[in-house]
């Protein structure tokens, strides 16, 4: 019989691949922002989806929302994040791309201050989610490639080819 329990010095993913596997799929979802023309940005839906700038919002508060939490504990509750409040999203796609550099610029400070137990902490994000910090992280990371997939559909109903999907770099 064969001990398939992990210690917490063992590592799957060094927390530097982690933060860069996250950031390649940020710059991947930054290149389908800037893919889009501005004018479907903000409208354009199919088959009742959220426009691709509001999900665009849900996306960036869990990243920059989630990164704060992970490094202090202290974690928004659902209800008071921008996506679910009266809080004004960018409006033009060249303020929701300079938003987006903000937080990719937050998380690469903040990751440092991250120690290495805490990614095997139990934490509950935003009020709700309770989890290991290293499997919330992959809910952000799923749940923008979730996103970026419906934003692939919508590029492709209009006739423009979205960036390949392997490309993180």
């Amino acid at each position: 019989m064969t001990n398939n329990t992990i210690s917490v010095t063992e590592t799957v993913i060094t927390p530097q691949a982690m933060l860069e596997h996250w950031q390649g799929h940020r710059r991947l979802t930054r290149r389908t922002i800037e893919a889009f023309p501005e004018d479907k940005l903000f409208g354009y839906s199919v088959g009742g989806m959220r426009s691709f700038s509001e999900l665009i919002t849900e996306i960036t508060d869990i990243a920059s929302n989630g990164i704060l939490g992970i490094v202090t504990g202290k974690w928004k509750r659902v209800e008071e994040l921008d996506h679910y409040g009266p809080t004004a999203a960018p409006a033009t796609k060249a303020a929701i791309l300079e938003h987006w550099d903000e937080i990719t610029a937050d998380i690469d400070t903040l990751w440092p201050q991250i120690p290495a137990e805490r990614f095997q902490e139990v934490d509950k994000a935003f009020g709700r989610y309770e989890g290991i910090i290293s499997d919330l992280l992959l809910y952000f990371i799923d749940n923008e490639i979730h996103h970026r997939g419906q934003g692939y559909v919508y590029l492709r109903t209009l006739g423009i080819e979205p960036p390949a999907f392997w490309n993180r770099d």
